[in-house]
């Protein structure tokens, strides 16, 4: 079983209300052998919701304590991430799940590249909140750009 990000398996769940569906993952997802996670929303934020990005760094810095999570309207939302994260790989844990497709560029799923935190649209390498998390409990993380590469298809 795989966990996958929420937004990428149907679930209208973005920060936007929207959805970014990819039709093999919602099969998966039909036949059951995905779960479907947002660590967002497991956080307690709304969807929809302010944009927000992480500040002075990436999901490996939040977990450092040493960069945040901001809304573009400067609302601190650096523990719902964190709590979401959490949450979600308790979840995948009690399932077995080893391996995750998230969301790329993504302030908490991103696995390669981010927003930059200034709300310009500029990215910059690096990995969201809960996708450090996830790397730090020892799951194998992809995207939706690069899912292909997994072993255990």
């Amino acid at each position: 079983m795989l966990g996958i990000s929420a937004c990428l398996g149907g679930i209208f769940c973005r920060y936007n209300g929207g959805t970014q569906t990819v039709n093999q993952f919602l099969t998966w997802v039909n036949e059951g052998k995905a779960l479907l996670i947002c660590p967002e929303v497991l956080g307690g934020l709304p969807t929809p919701r302010t944009p927000a990005e992480i500040q002075n760094g990436d999901g490996f810095d939040v977990w450092q304590n040493t960069a945040t999570v901001l809304t573009q309207d400067g609302v601190d939302v650096t523990e719902n991430y964190k709590h979401g994260a959490m949450k979600a790989y308790e979840a995948m844990k009690e399932l077995g799940i080893t391996s995750v497709i998230l969301k790329e560029r993504s302030p908490s799923c991103g696995s390669q590249m981010i927003y930059d935190g200034s709300f310009s649209g500029i990215k910059q390498a690096g990995v969201g909140v809960a996708t450090a998390y996830f790397i730090q409990q020892g799951l194998k993380v992809y995207s939706e750009e690069n899912w292909q590469e997994m072993e255990d298809l």
